[in-house]
């Protein structure tokens, strides 16, 4: 385990694209108005213990149902694709059912904890040092609870336009890892 600021640096991007917490300020505004205050505190909390378990404990469980980290690294390139695309075109490829509740579910999980952050962060530990990742997602955590705590600041200042710019110009550096994570891990598959 050794310690790479350009690793945690790289990582912290990968996992800010994907968790696209600025993307989600008008998702996060809507279930204030709709469950009335959300516990910040909670939900980070909740959502940084789901990842670094996952990160932990996500490997061993592919092992066990008989997947390799390659082939869920290329299934996780597709993932952050189709997510990618979301992001630029403005569609909705998943759609979420509605939850009842807001703090942990949907927020922590799966908004913030998610198919796709679960997806990256098994892509990524196929490349980099844990102890990056683990950082990269502190790191993370402490912007999205930044973030949650000032959400309706943050679209006031940015509005509707800013926050578009802002989520279309990291869905392009979401395909660009996408691709990079598939062309690293295809390779695997036929060794």
């Amino acid at each position: 385990m050794q310690l790479d600021f350009r690793e945690i640096i790289t990582v912290s991007m990968v996992l800010f694209a994907v968790i696209d917490i600025v993307g989600t300020i008008p998702i996060i505004v809507d279930l204030r108005n709709r469950h009335g205050h959300i516990e910040s505190e909670k939900a980070s909390a909740v959502a940084g213990v789901i990842m670094i378990v996952f990160l932990f404990i996500g490997e061993e469980f592919l092992k066990l149902i008989g997947i390799d980290v390659h082939s869920f690294a290329v299934a996780g390139s597709f993932v952050l694709f189709f997510l990618a695309l979301e992001m630029i075109l403005g569609i909705r490829i998943y759609k979420d059912e509605e939850a009842s509740g807001a703090s942990i579910v949907p927020l922590a999980f799966p908004l913030i904890a998610g198919a796709g952050t679960m997806t990256t962060l098994l892509s990524l530990r196929s490349q980099f040092e844990s102890i990056n990742i683990v950082i990269a997602i502190v790191l993370n955590i402490i912007l999205v609870y930044g973030v949650l705590r000032s959400s309706a600041k943050i679209e006031k200042m940015l509005g509707k336009n800013g926050l578009g710019v802002i989520r279309k110009a990291f869905g392009v550096v979401l395909l660009a890892i996408a691709v990079k994570l598939f062309a690293a891990n295809v390779k695997g598959l036929f060794m």
